[in-house]
């Protein structure tokens, strides 16, 4: 179990490495809302603090490190990796997109891209780890990931989060674990989940072990197929909810984030915010919200290459 002591210990450790990324207030949503802009973190996503709490904590091998990813673990890992001067090798699935390959290739990495979906990345990444002796940094089941994950609600806090209910998307767990843990209780967390990848949603259904199909326009980020056992026996204490939203509601909230407040995100990074434009959570009267827009990273990049002038 992570606890929020060592969420406290993380945040000591990475601070001088990561950025303090800032909240926005508004209501142009139809309702006052605090946004969490994390997609502007180092890589495009809040996984860079995870990436660097695990390697800080750790005596990294001569072989260096590995990691599975969908996309954005791999590029914090090669961003941290190359911070503090590691090897790594990072493999992703195809369904990654341009975007974040061509991001974790940039930062240096030895970057290998899988057929299928982040479960076939993570069996060829668990191979290499056993025949090379390099260190695994896992996406989102480890306790370092969870507990540098969970500094981004330290942040909030410090920063003077007001809301009663905080919004986060969930792939494998490791943000809203991290939450979880440093909030112990103290704010009602809400899980979001894609229809097409209810990983959280399934294993808090019907048992830790199980495993989910997914699919869809979040899948290269929120496309774990078993939910983080971390994560879960933390939503068991906590009793955190989880939500579903459609395909088409994430699409619709990636939309409004840049009509309304000119801000890219991935769709992962607009899930949480589709759960109160969908409907999917409906808040009670008075109820102070909040929502972690967690990712940058859309598949393909919205300018295309640079060219020069």
């Amino acid at each position: 179990m992570v606890t929020a002591k060592d969420v406290s210990d993380a945040w000591t450790r990475i601070k001088p490495h990561v950025l303090r990324t800032p909240v926005l207030e508004t209501d142009v949503f139809g309702m006052p809302i605090s946004l969490k802009l994390e997609q502007m973190q180092h890589t495009g996503s809040f996984k860079a603090r995870g990436a660097m709490n695990s390697l800080l904590s750790m005596d990294v091998p001569k072989a260096g490190l590995v990691a599975a990813s969908g996309g954005n673990h791999g590029a914090a890992v090669a961003w941290a990796a190359a911070r503090l001067g590691h090897r790594a090798r990072i493999y992703v699935p195809e369904l990654a997109g341009e975007a974040k390959i061509n991001l974790i290739r940039s930062l240096g990495a030895d970057l290998i891209v899988v057929p299928g979906v982040y479960a076939n990345a993570l069996e060829q990444a668990l191979t290499y780890e056993k025949d090379s002796g390099a260190a695994q940094i896992h996406a989102f089941d480890a306790p370092g990931t969870v507990a540098g994950q969970g500094t981004v609600m330290a942040e909030w806090e410090e920063q003077g989060l007001m809301a009663d209910t905080v919004l986060i998307a969930v792939g494998g767990g490791g943000l809203i674990g991290g939450a979880m843990a440093w909030l112990e209780g103290r704010r009602k967390l809400v899980g979001v989940e894609p229809f097409n990848a209810p990983t959280l949603t399934q294993a808090l259904e019907h048992g830790p072990q199980t495993t989910v199909e997914v699919s869809g326009l979040a899948a290269n980020a929120l496309g774990a197929k078993q939910a983080g056992r971390i994560c879960y026996d933390l939503a068991r204490v906590t009793n955190t909810e989880c939500v579903n939203v459609e395909d088409a509601a994430i699409a619709e909230a990636q939309h409004r984030l840049w009509s309304a407040l000119r801000l890219v995100v991935e769709p992962a990074g607009a899930a949480a915010l589709a759960a109160l434009l969908s409907g999917a959570y409906r808040p009670q009267k008075g109820e102070r919200l909040a929502v972690l827009l967690c990712g940058a990273n859309p598949a393909v990049s919205p300018f295309g290459p640079a060219k020069l002038q």
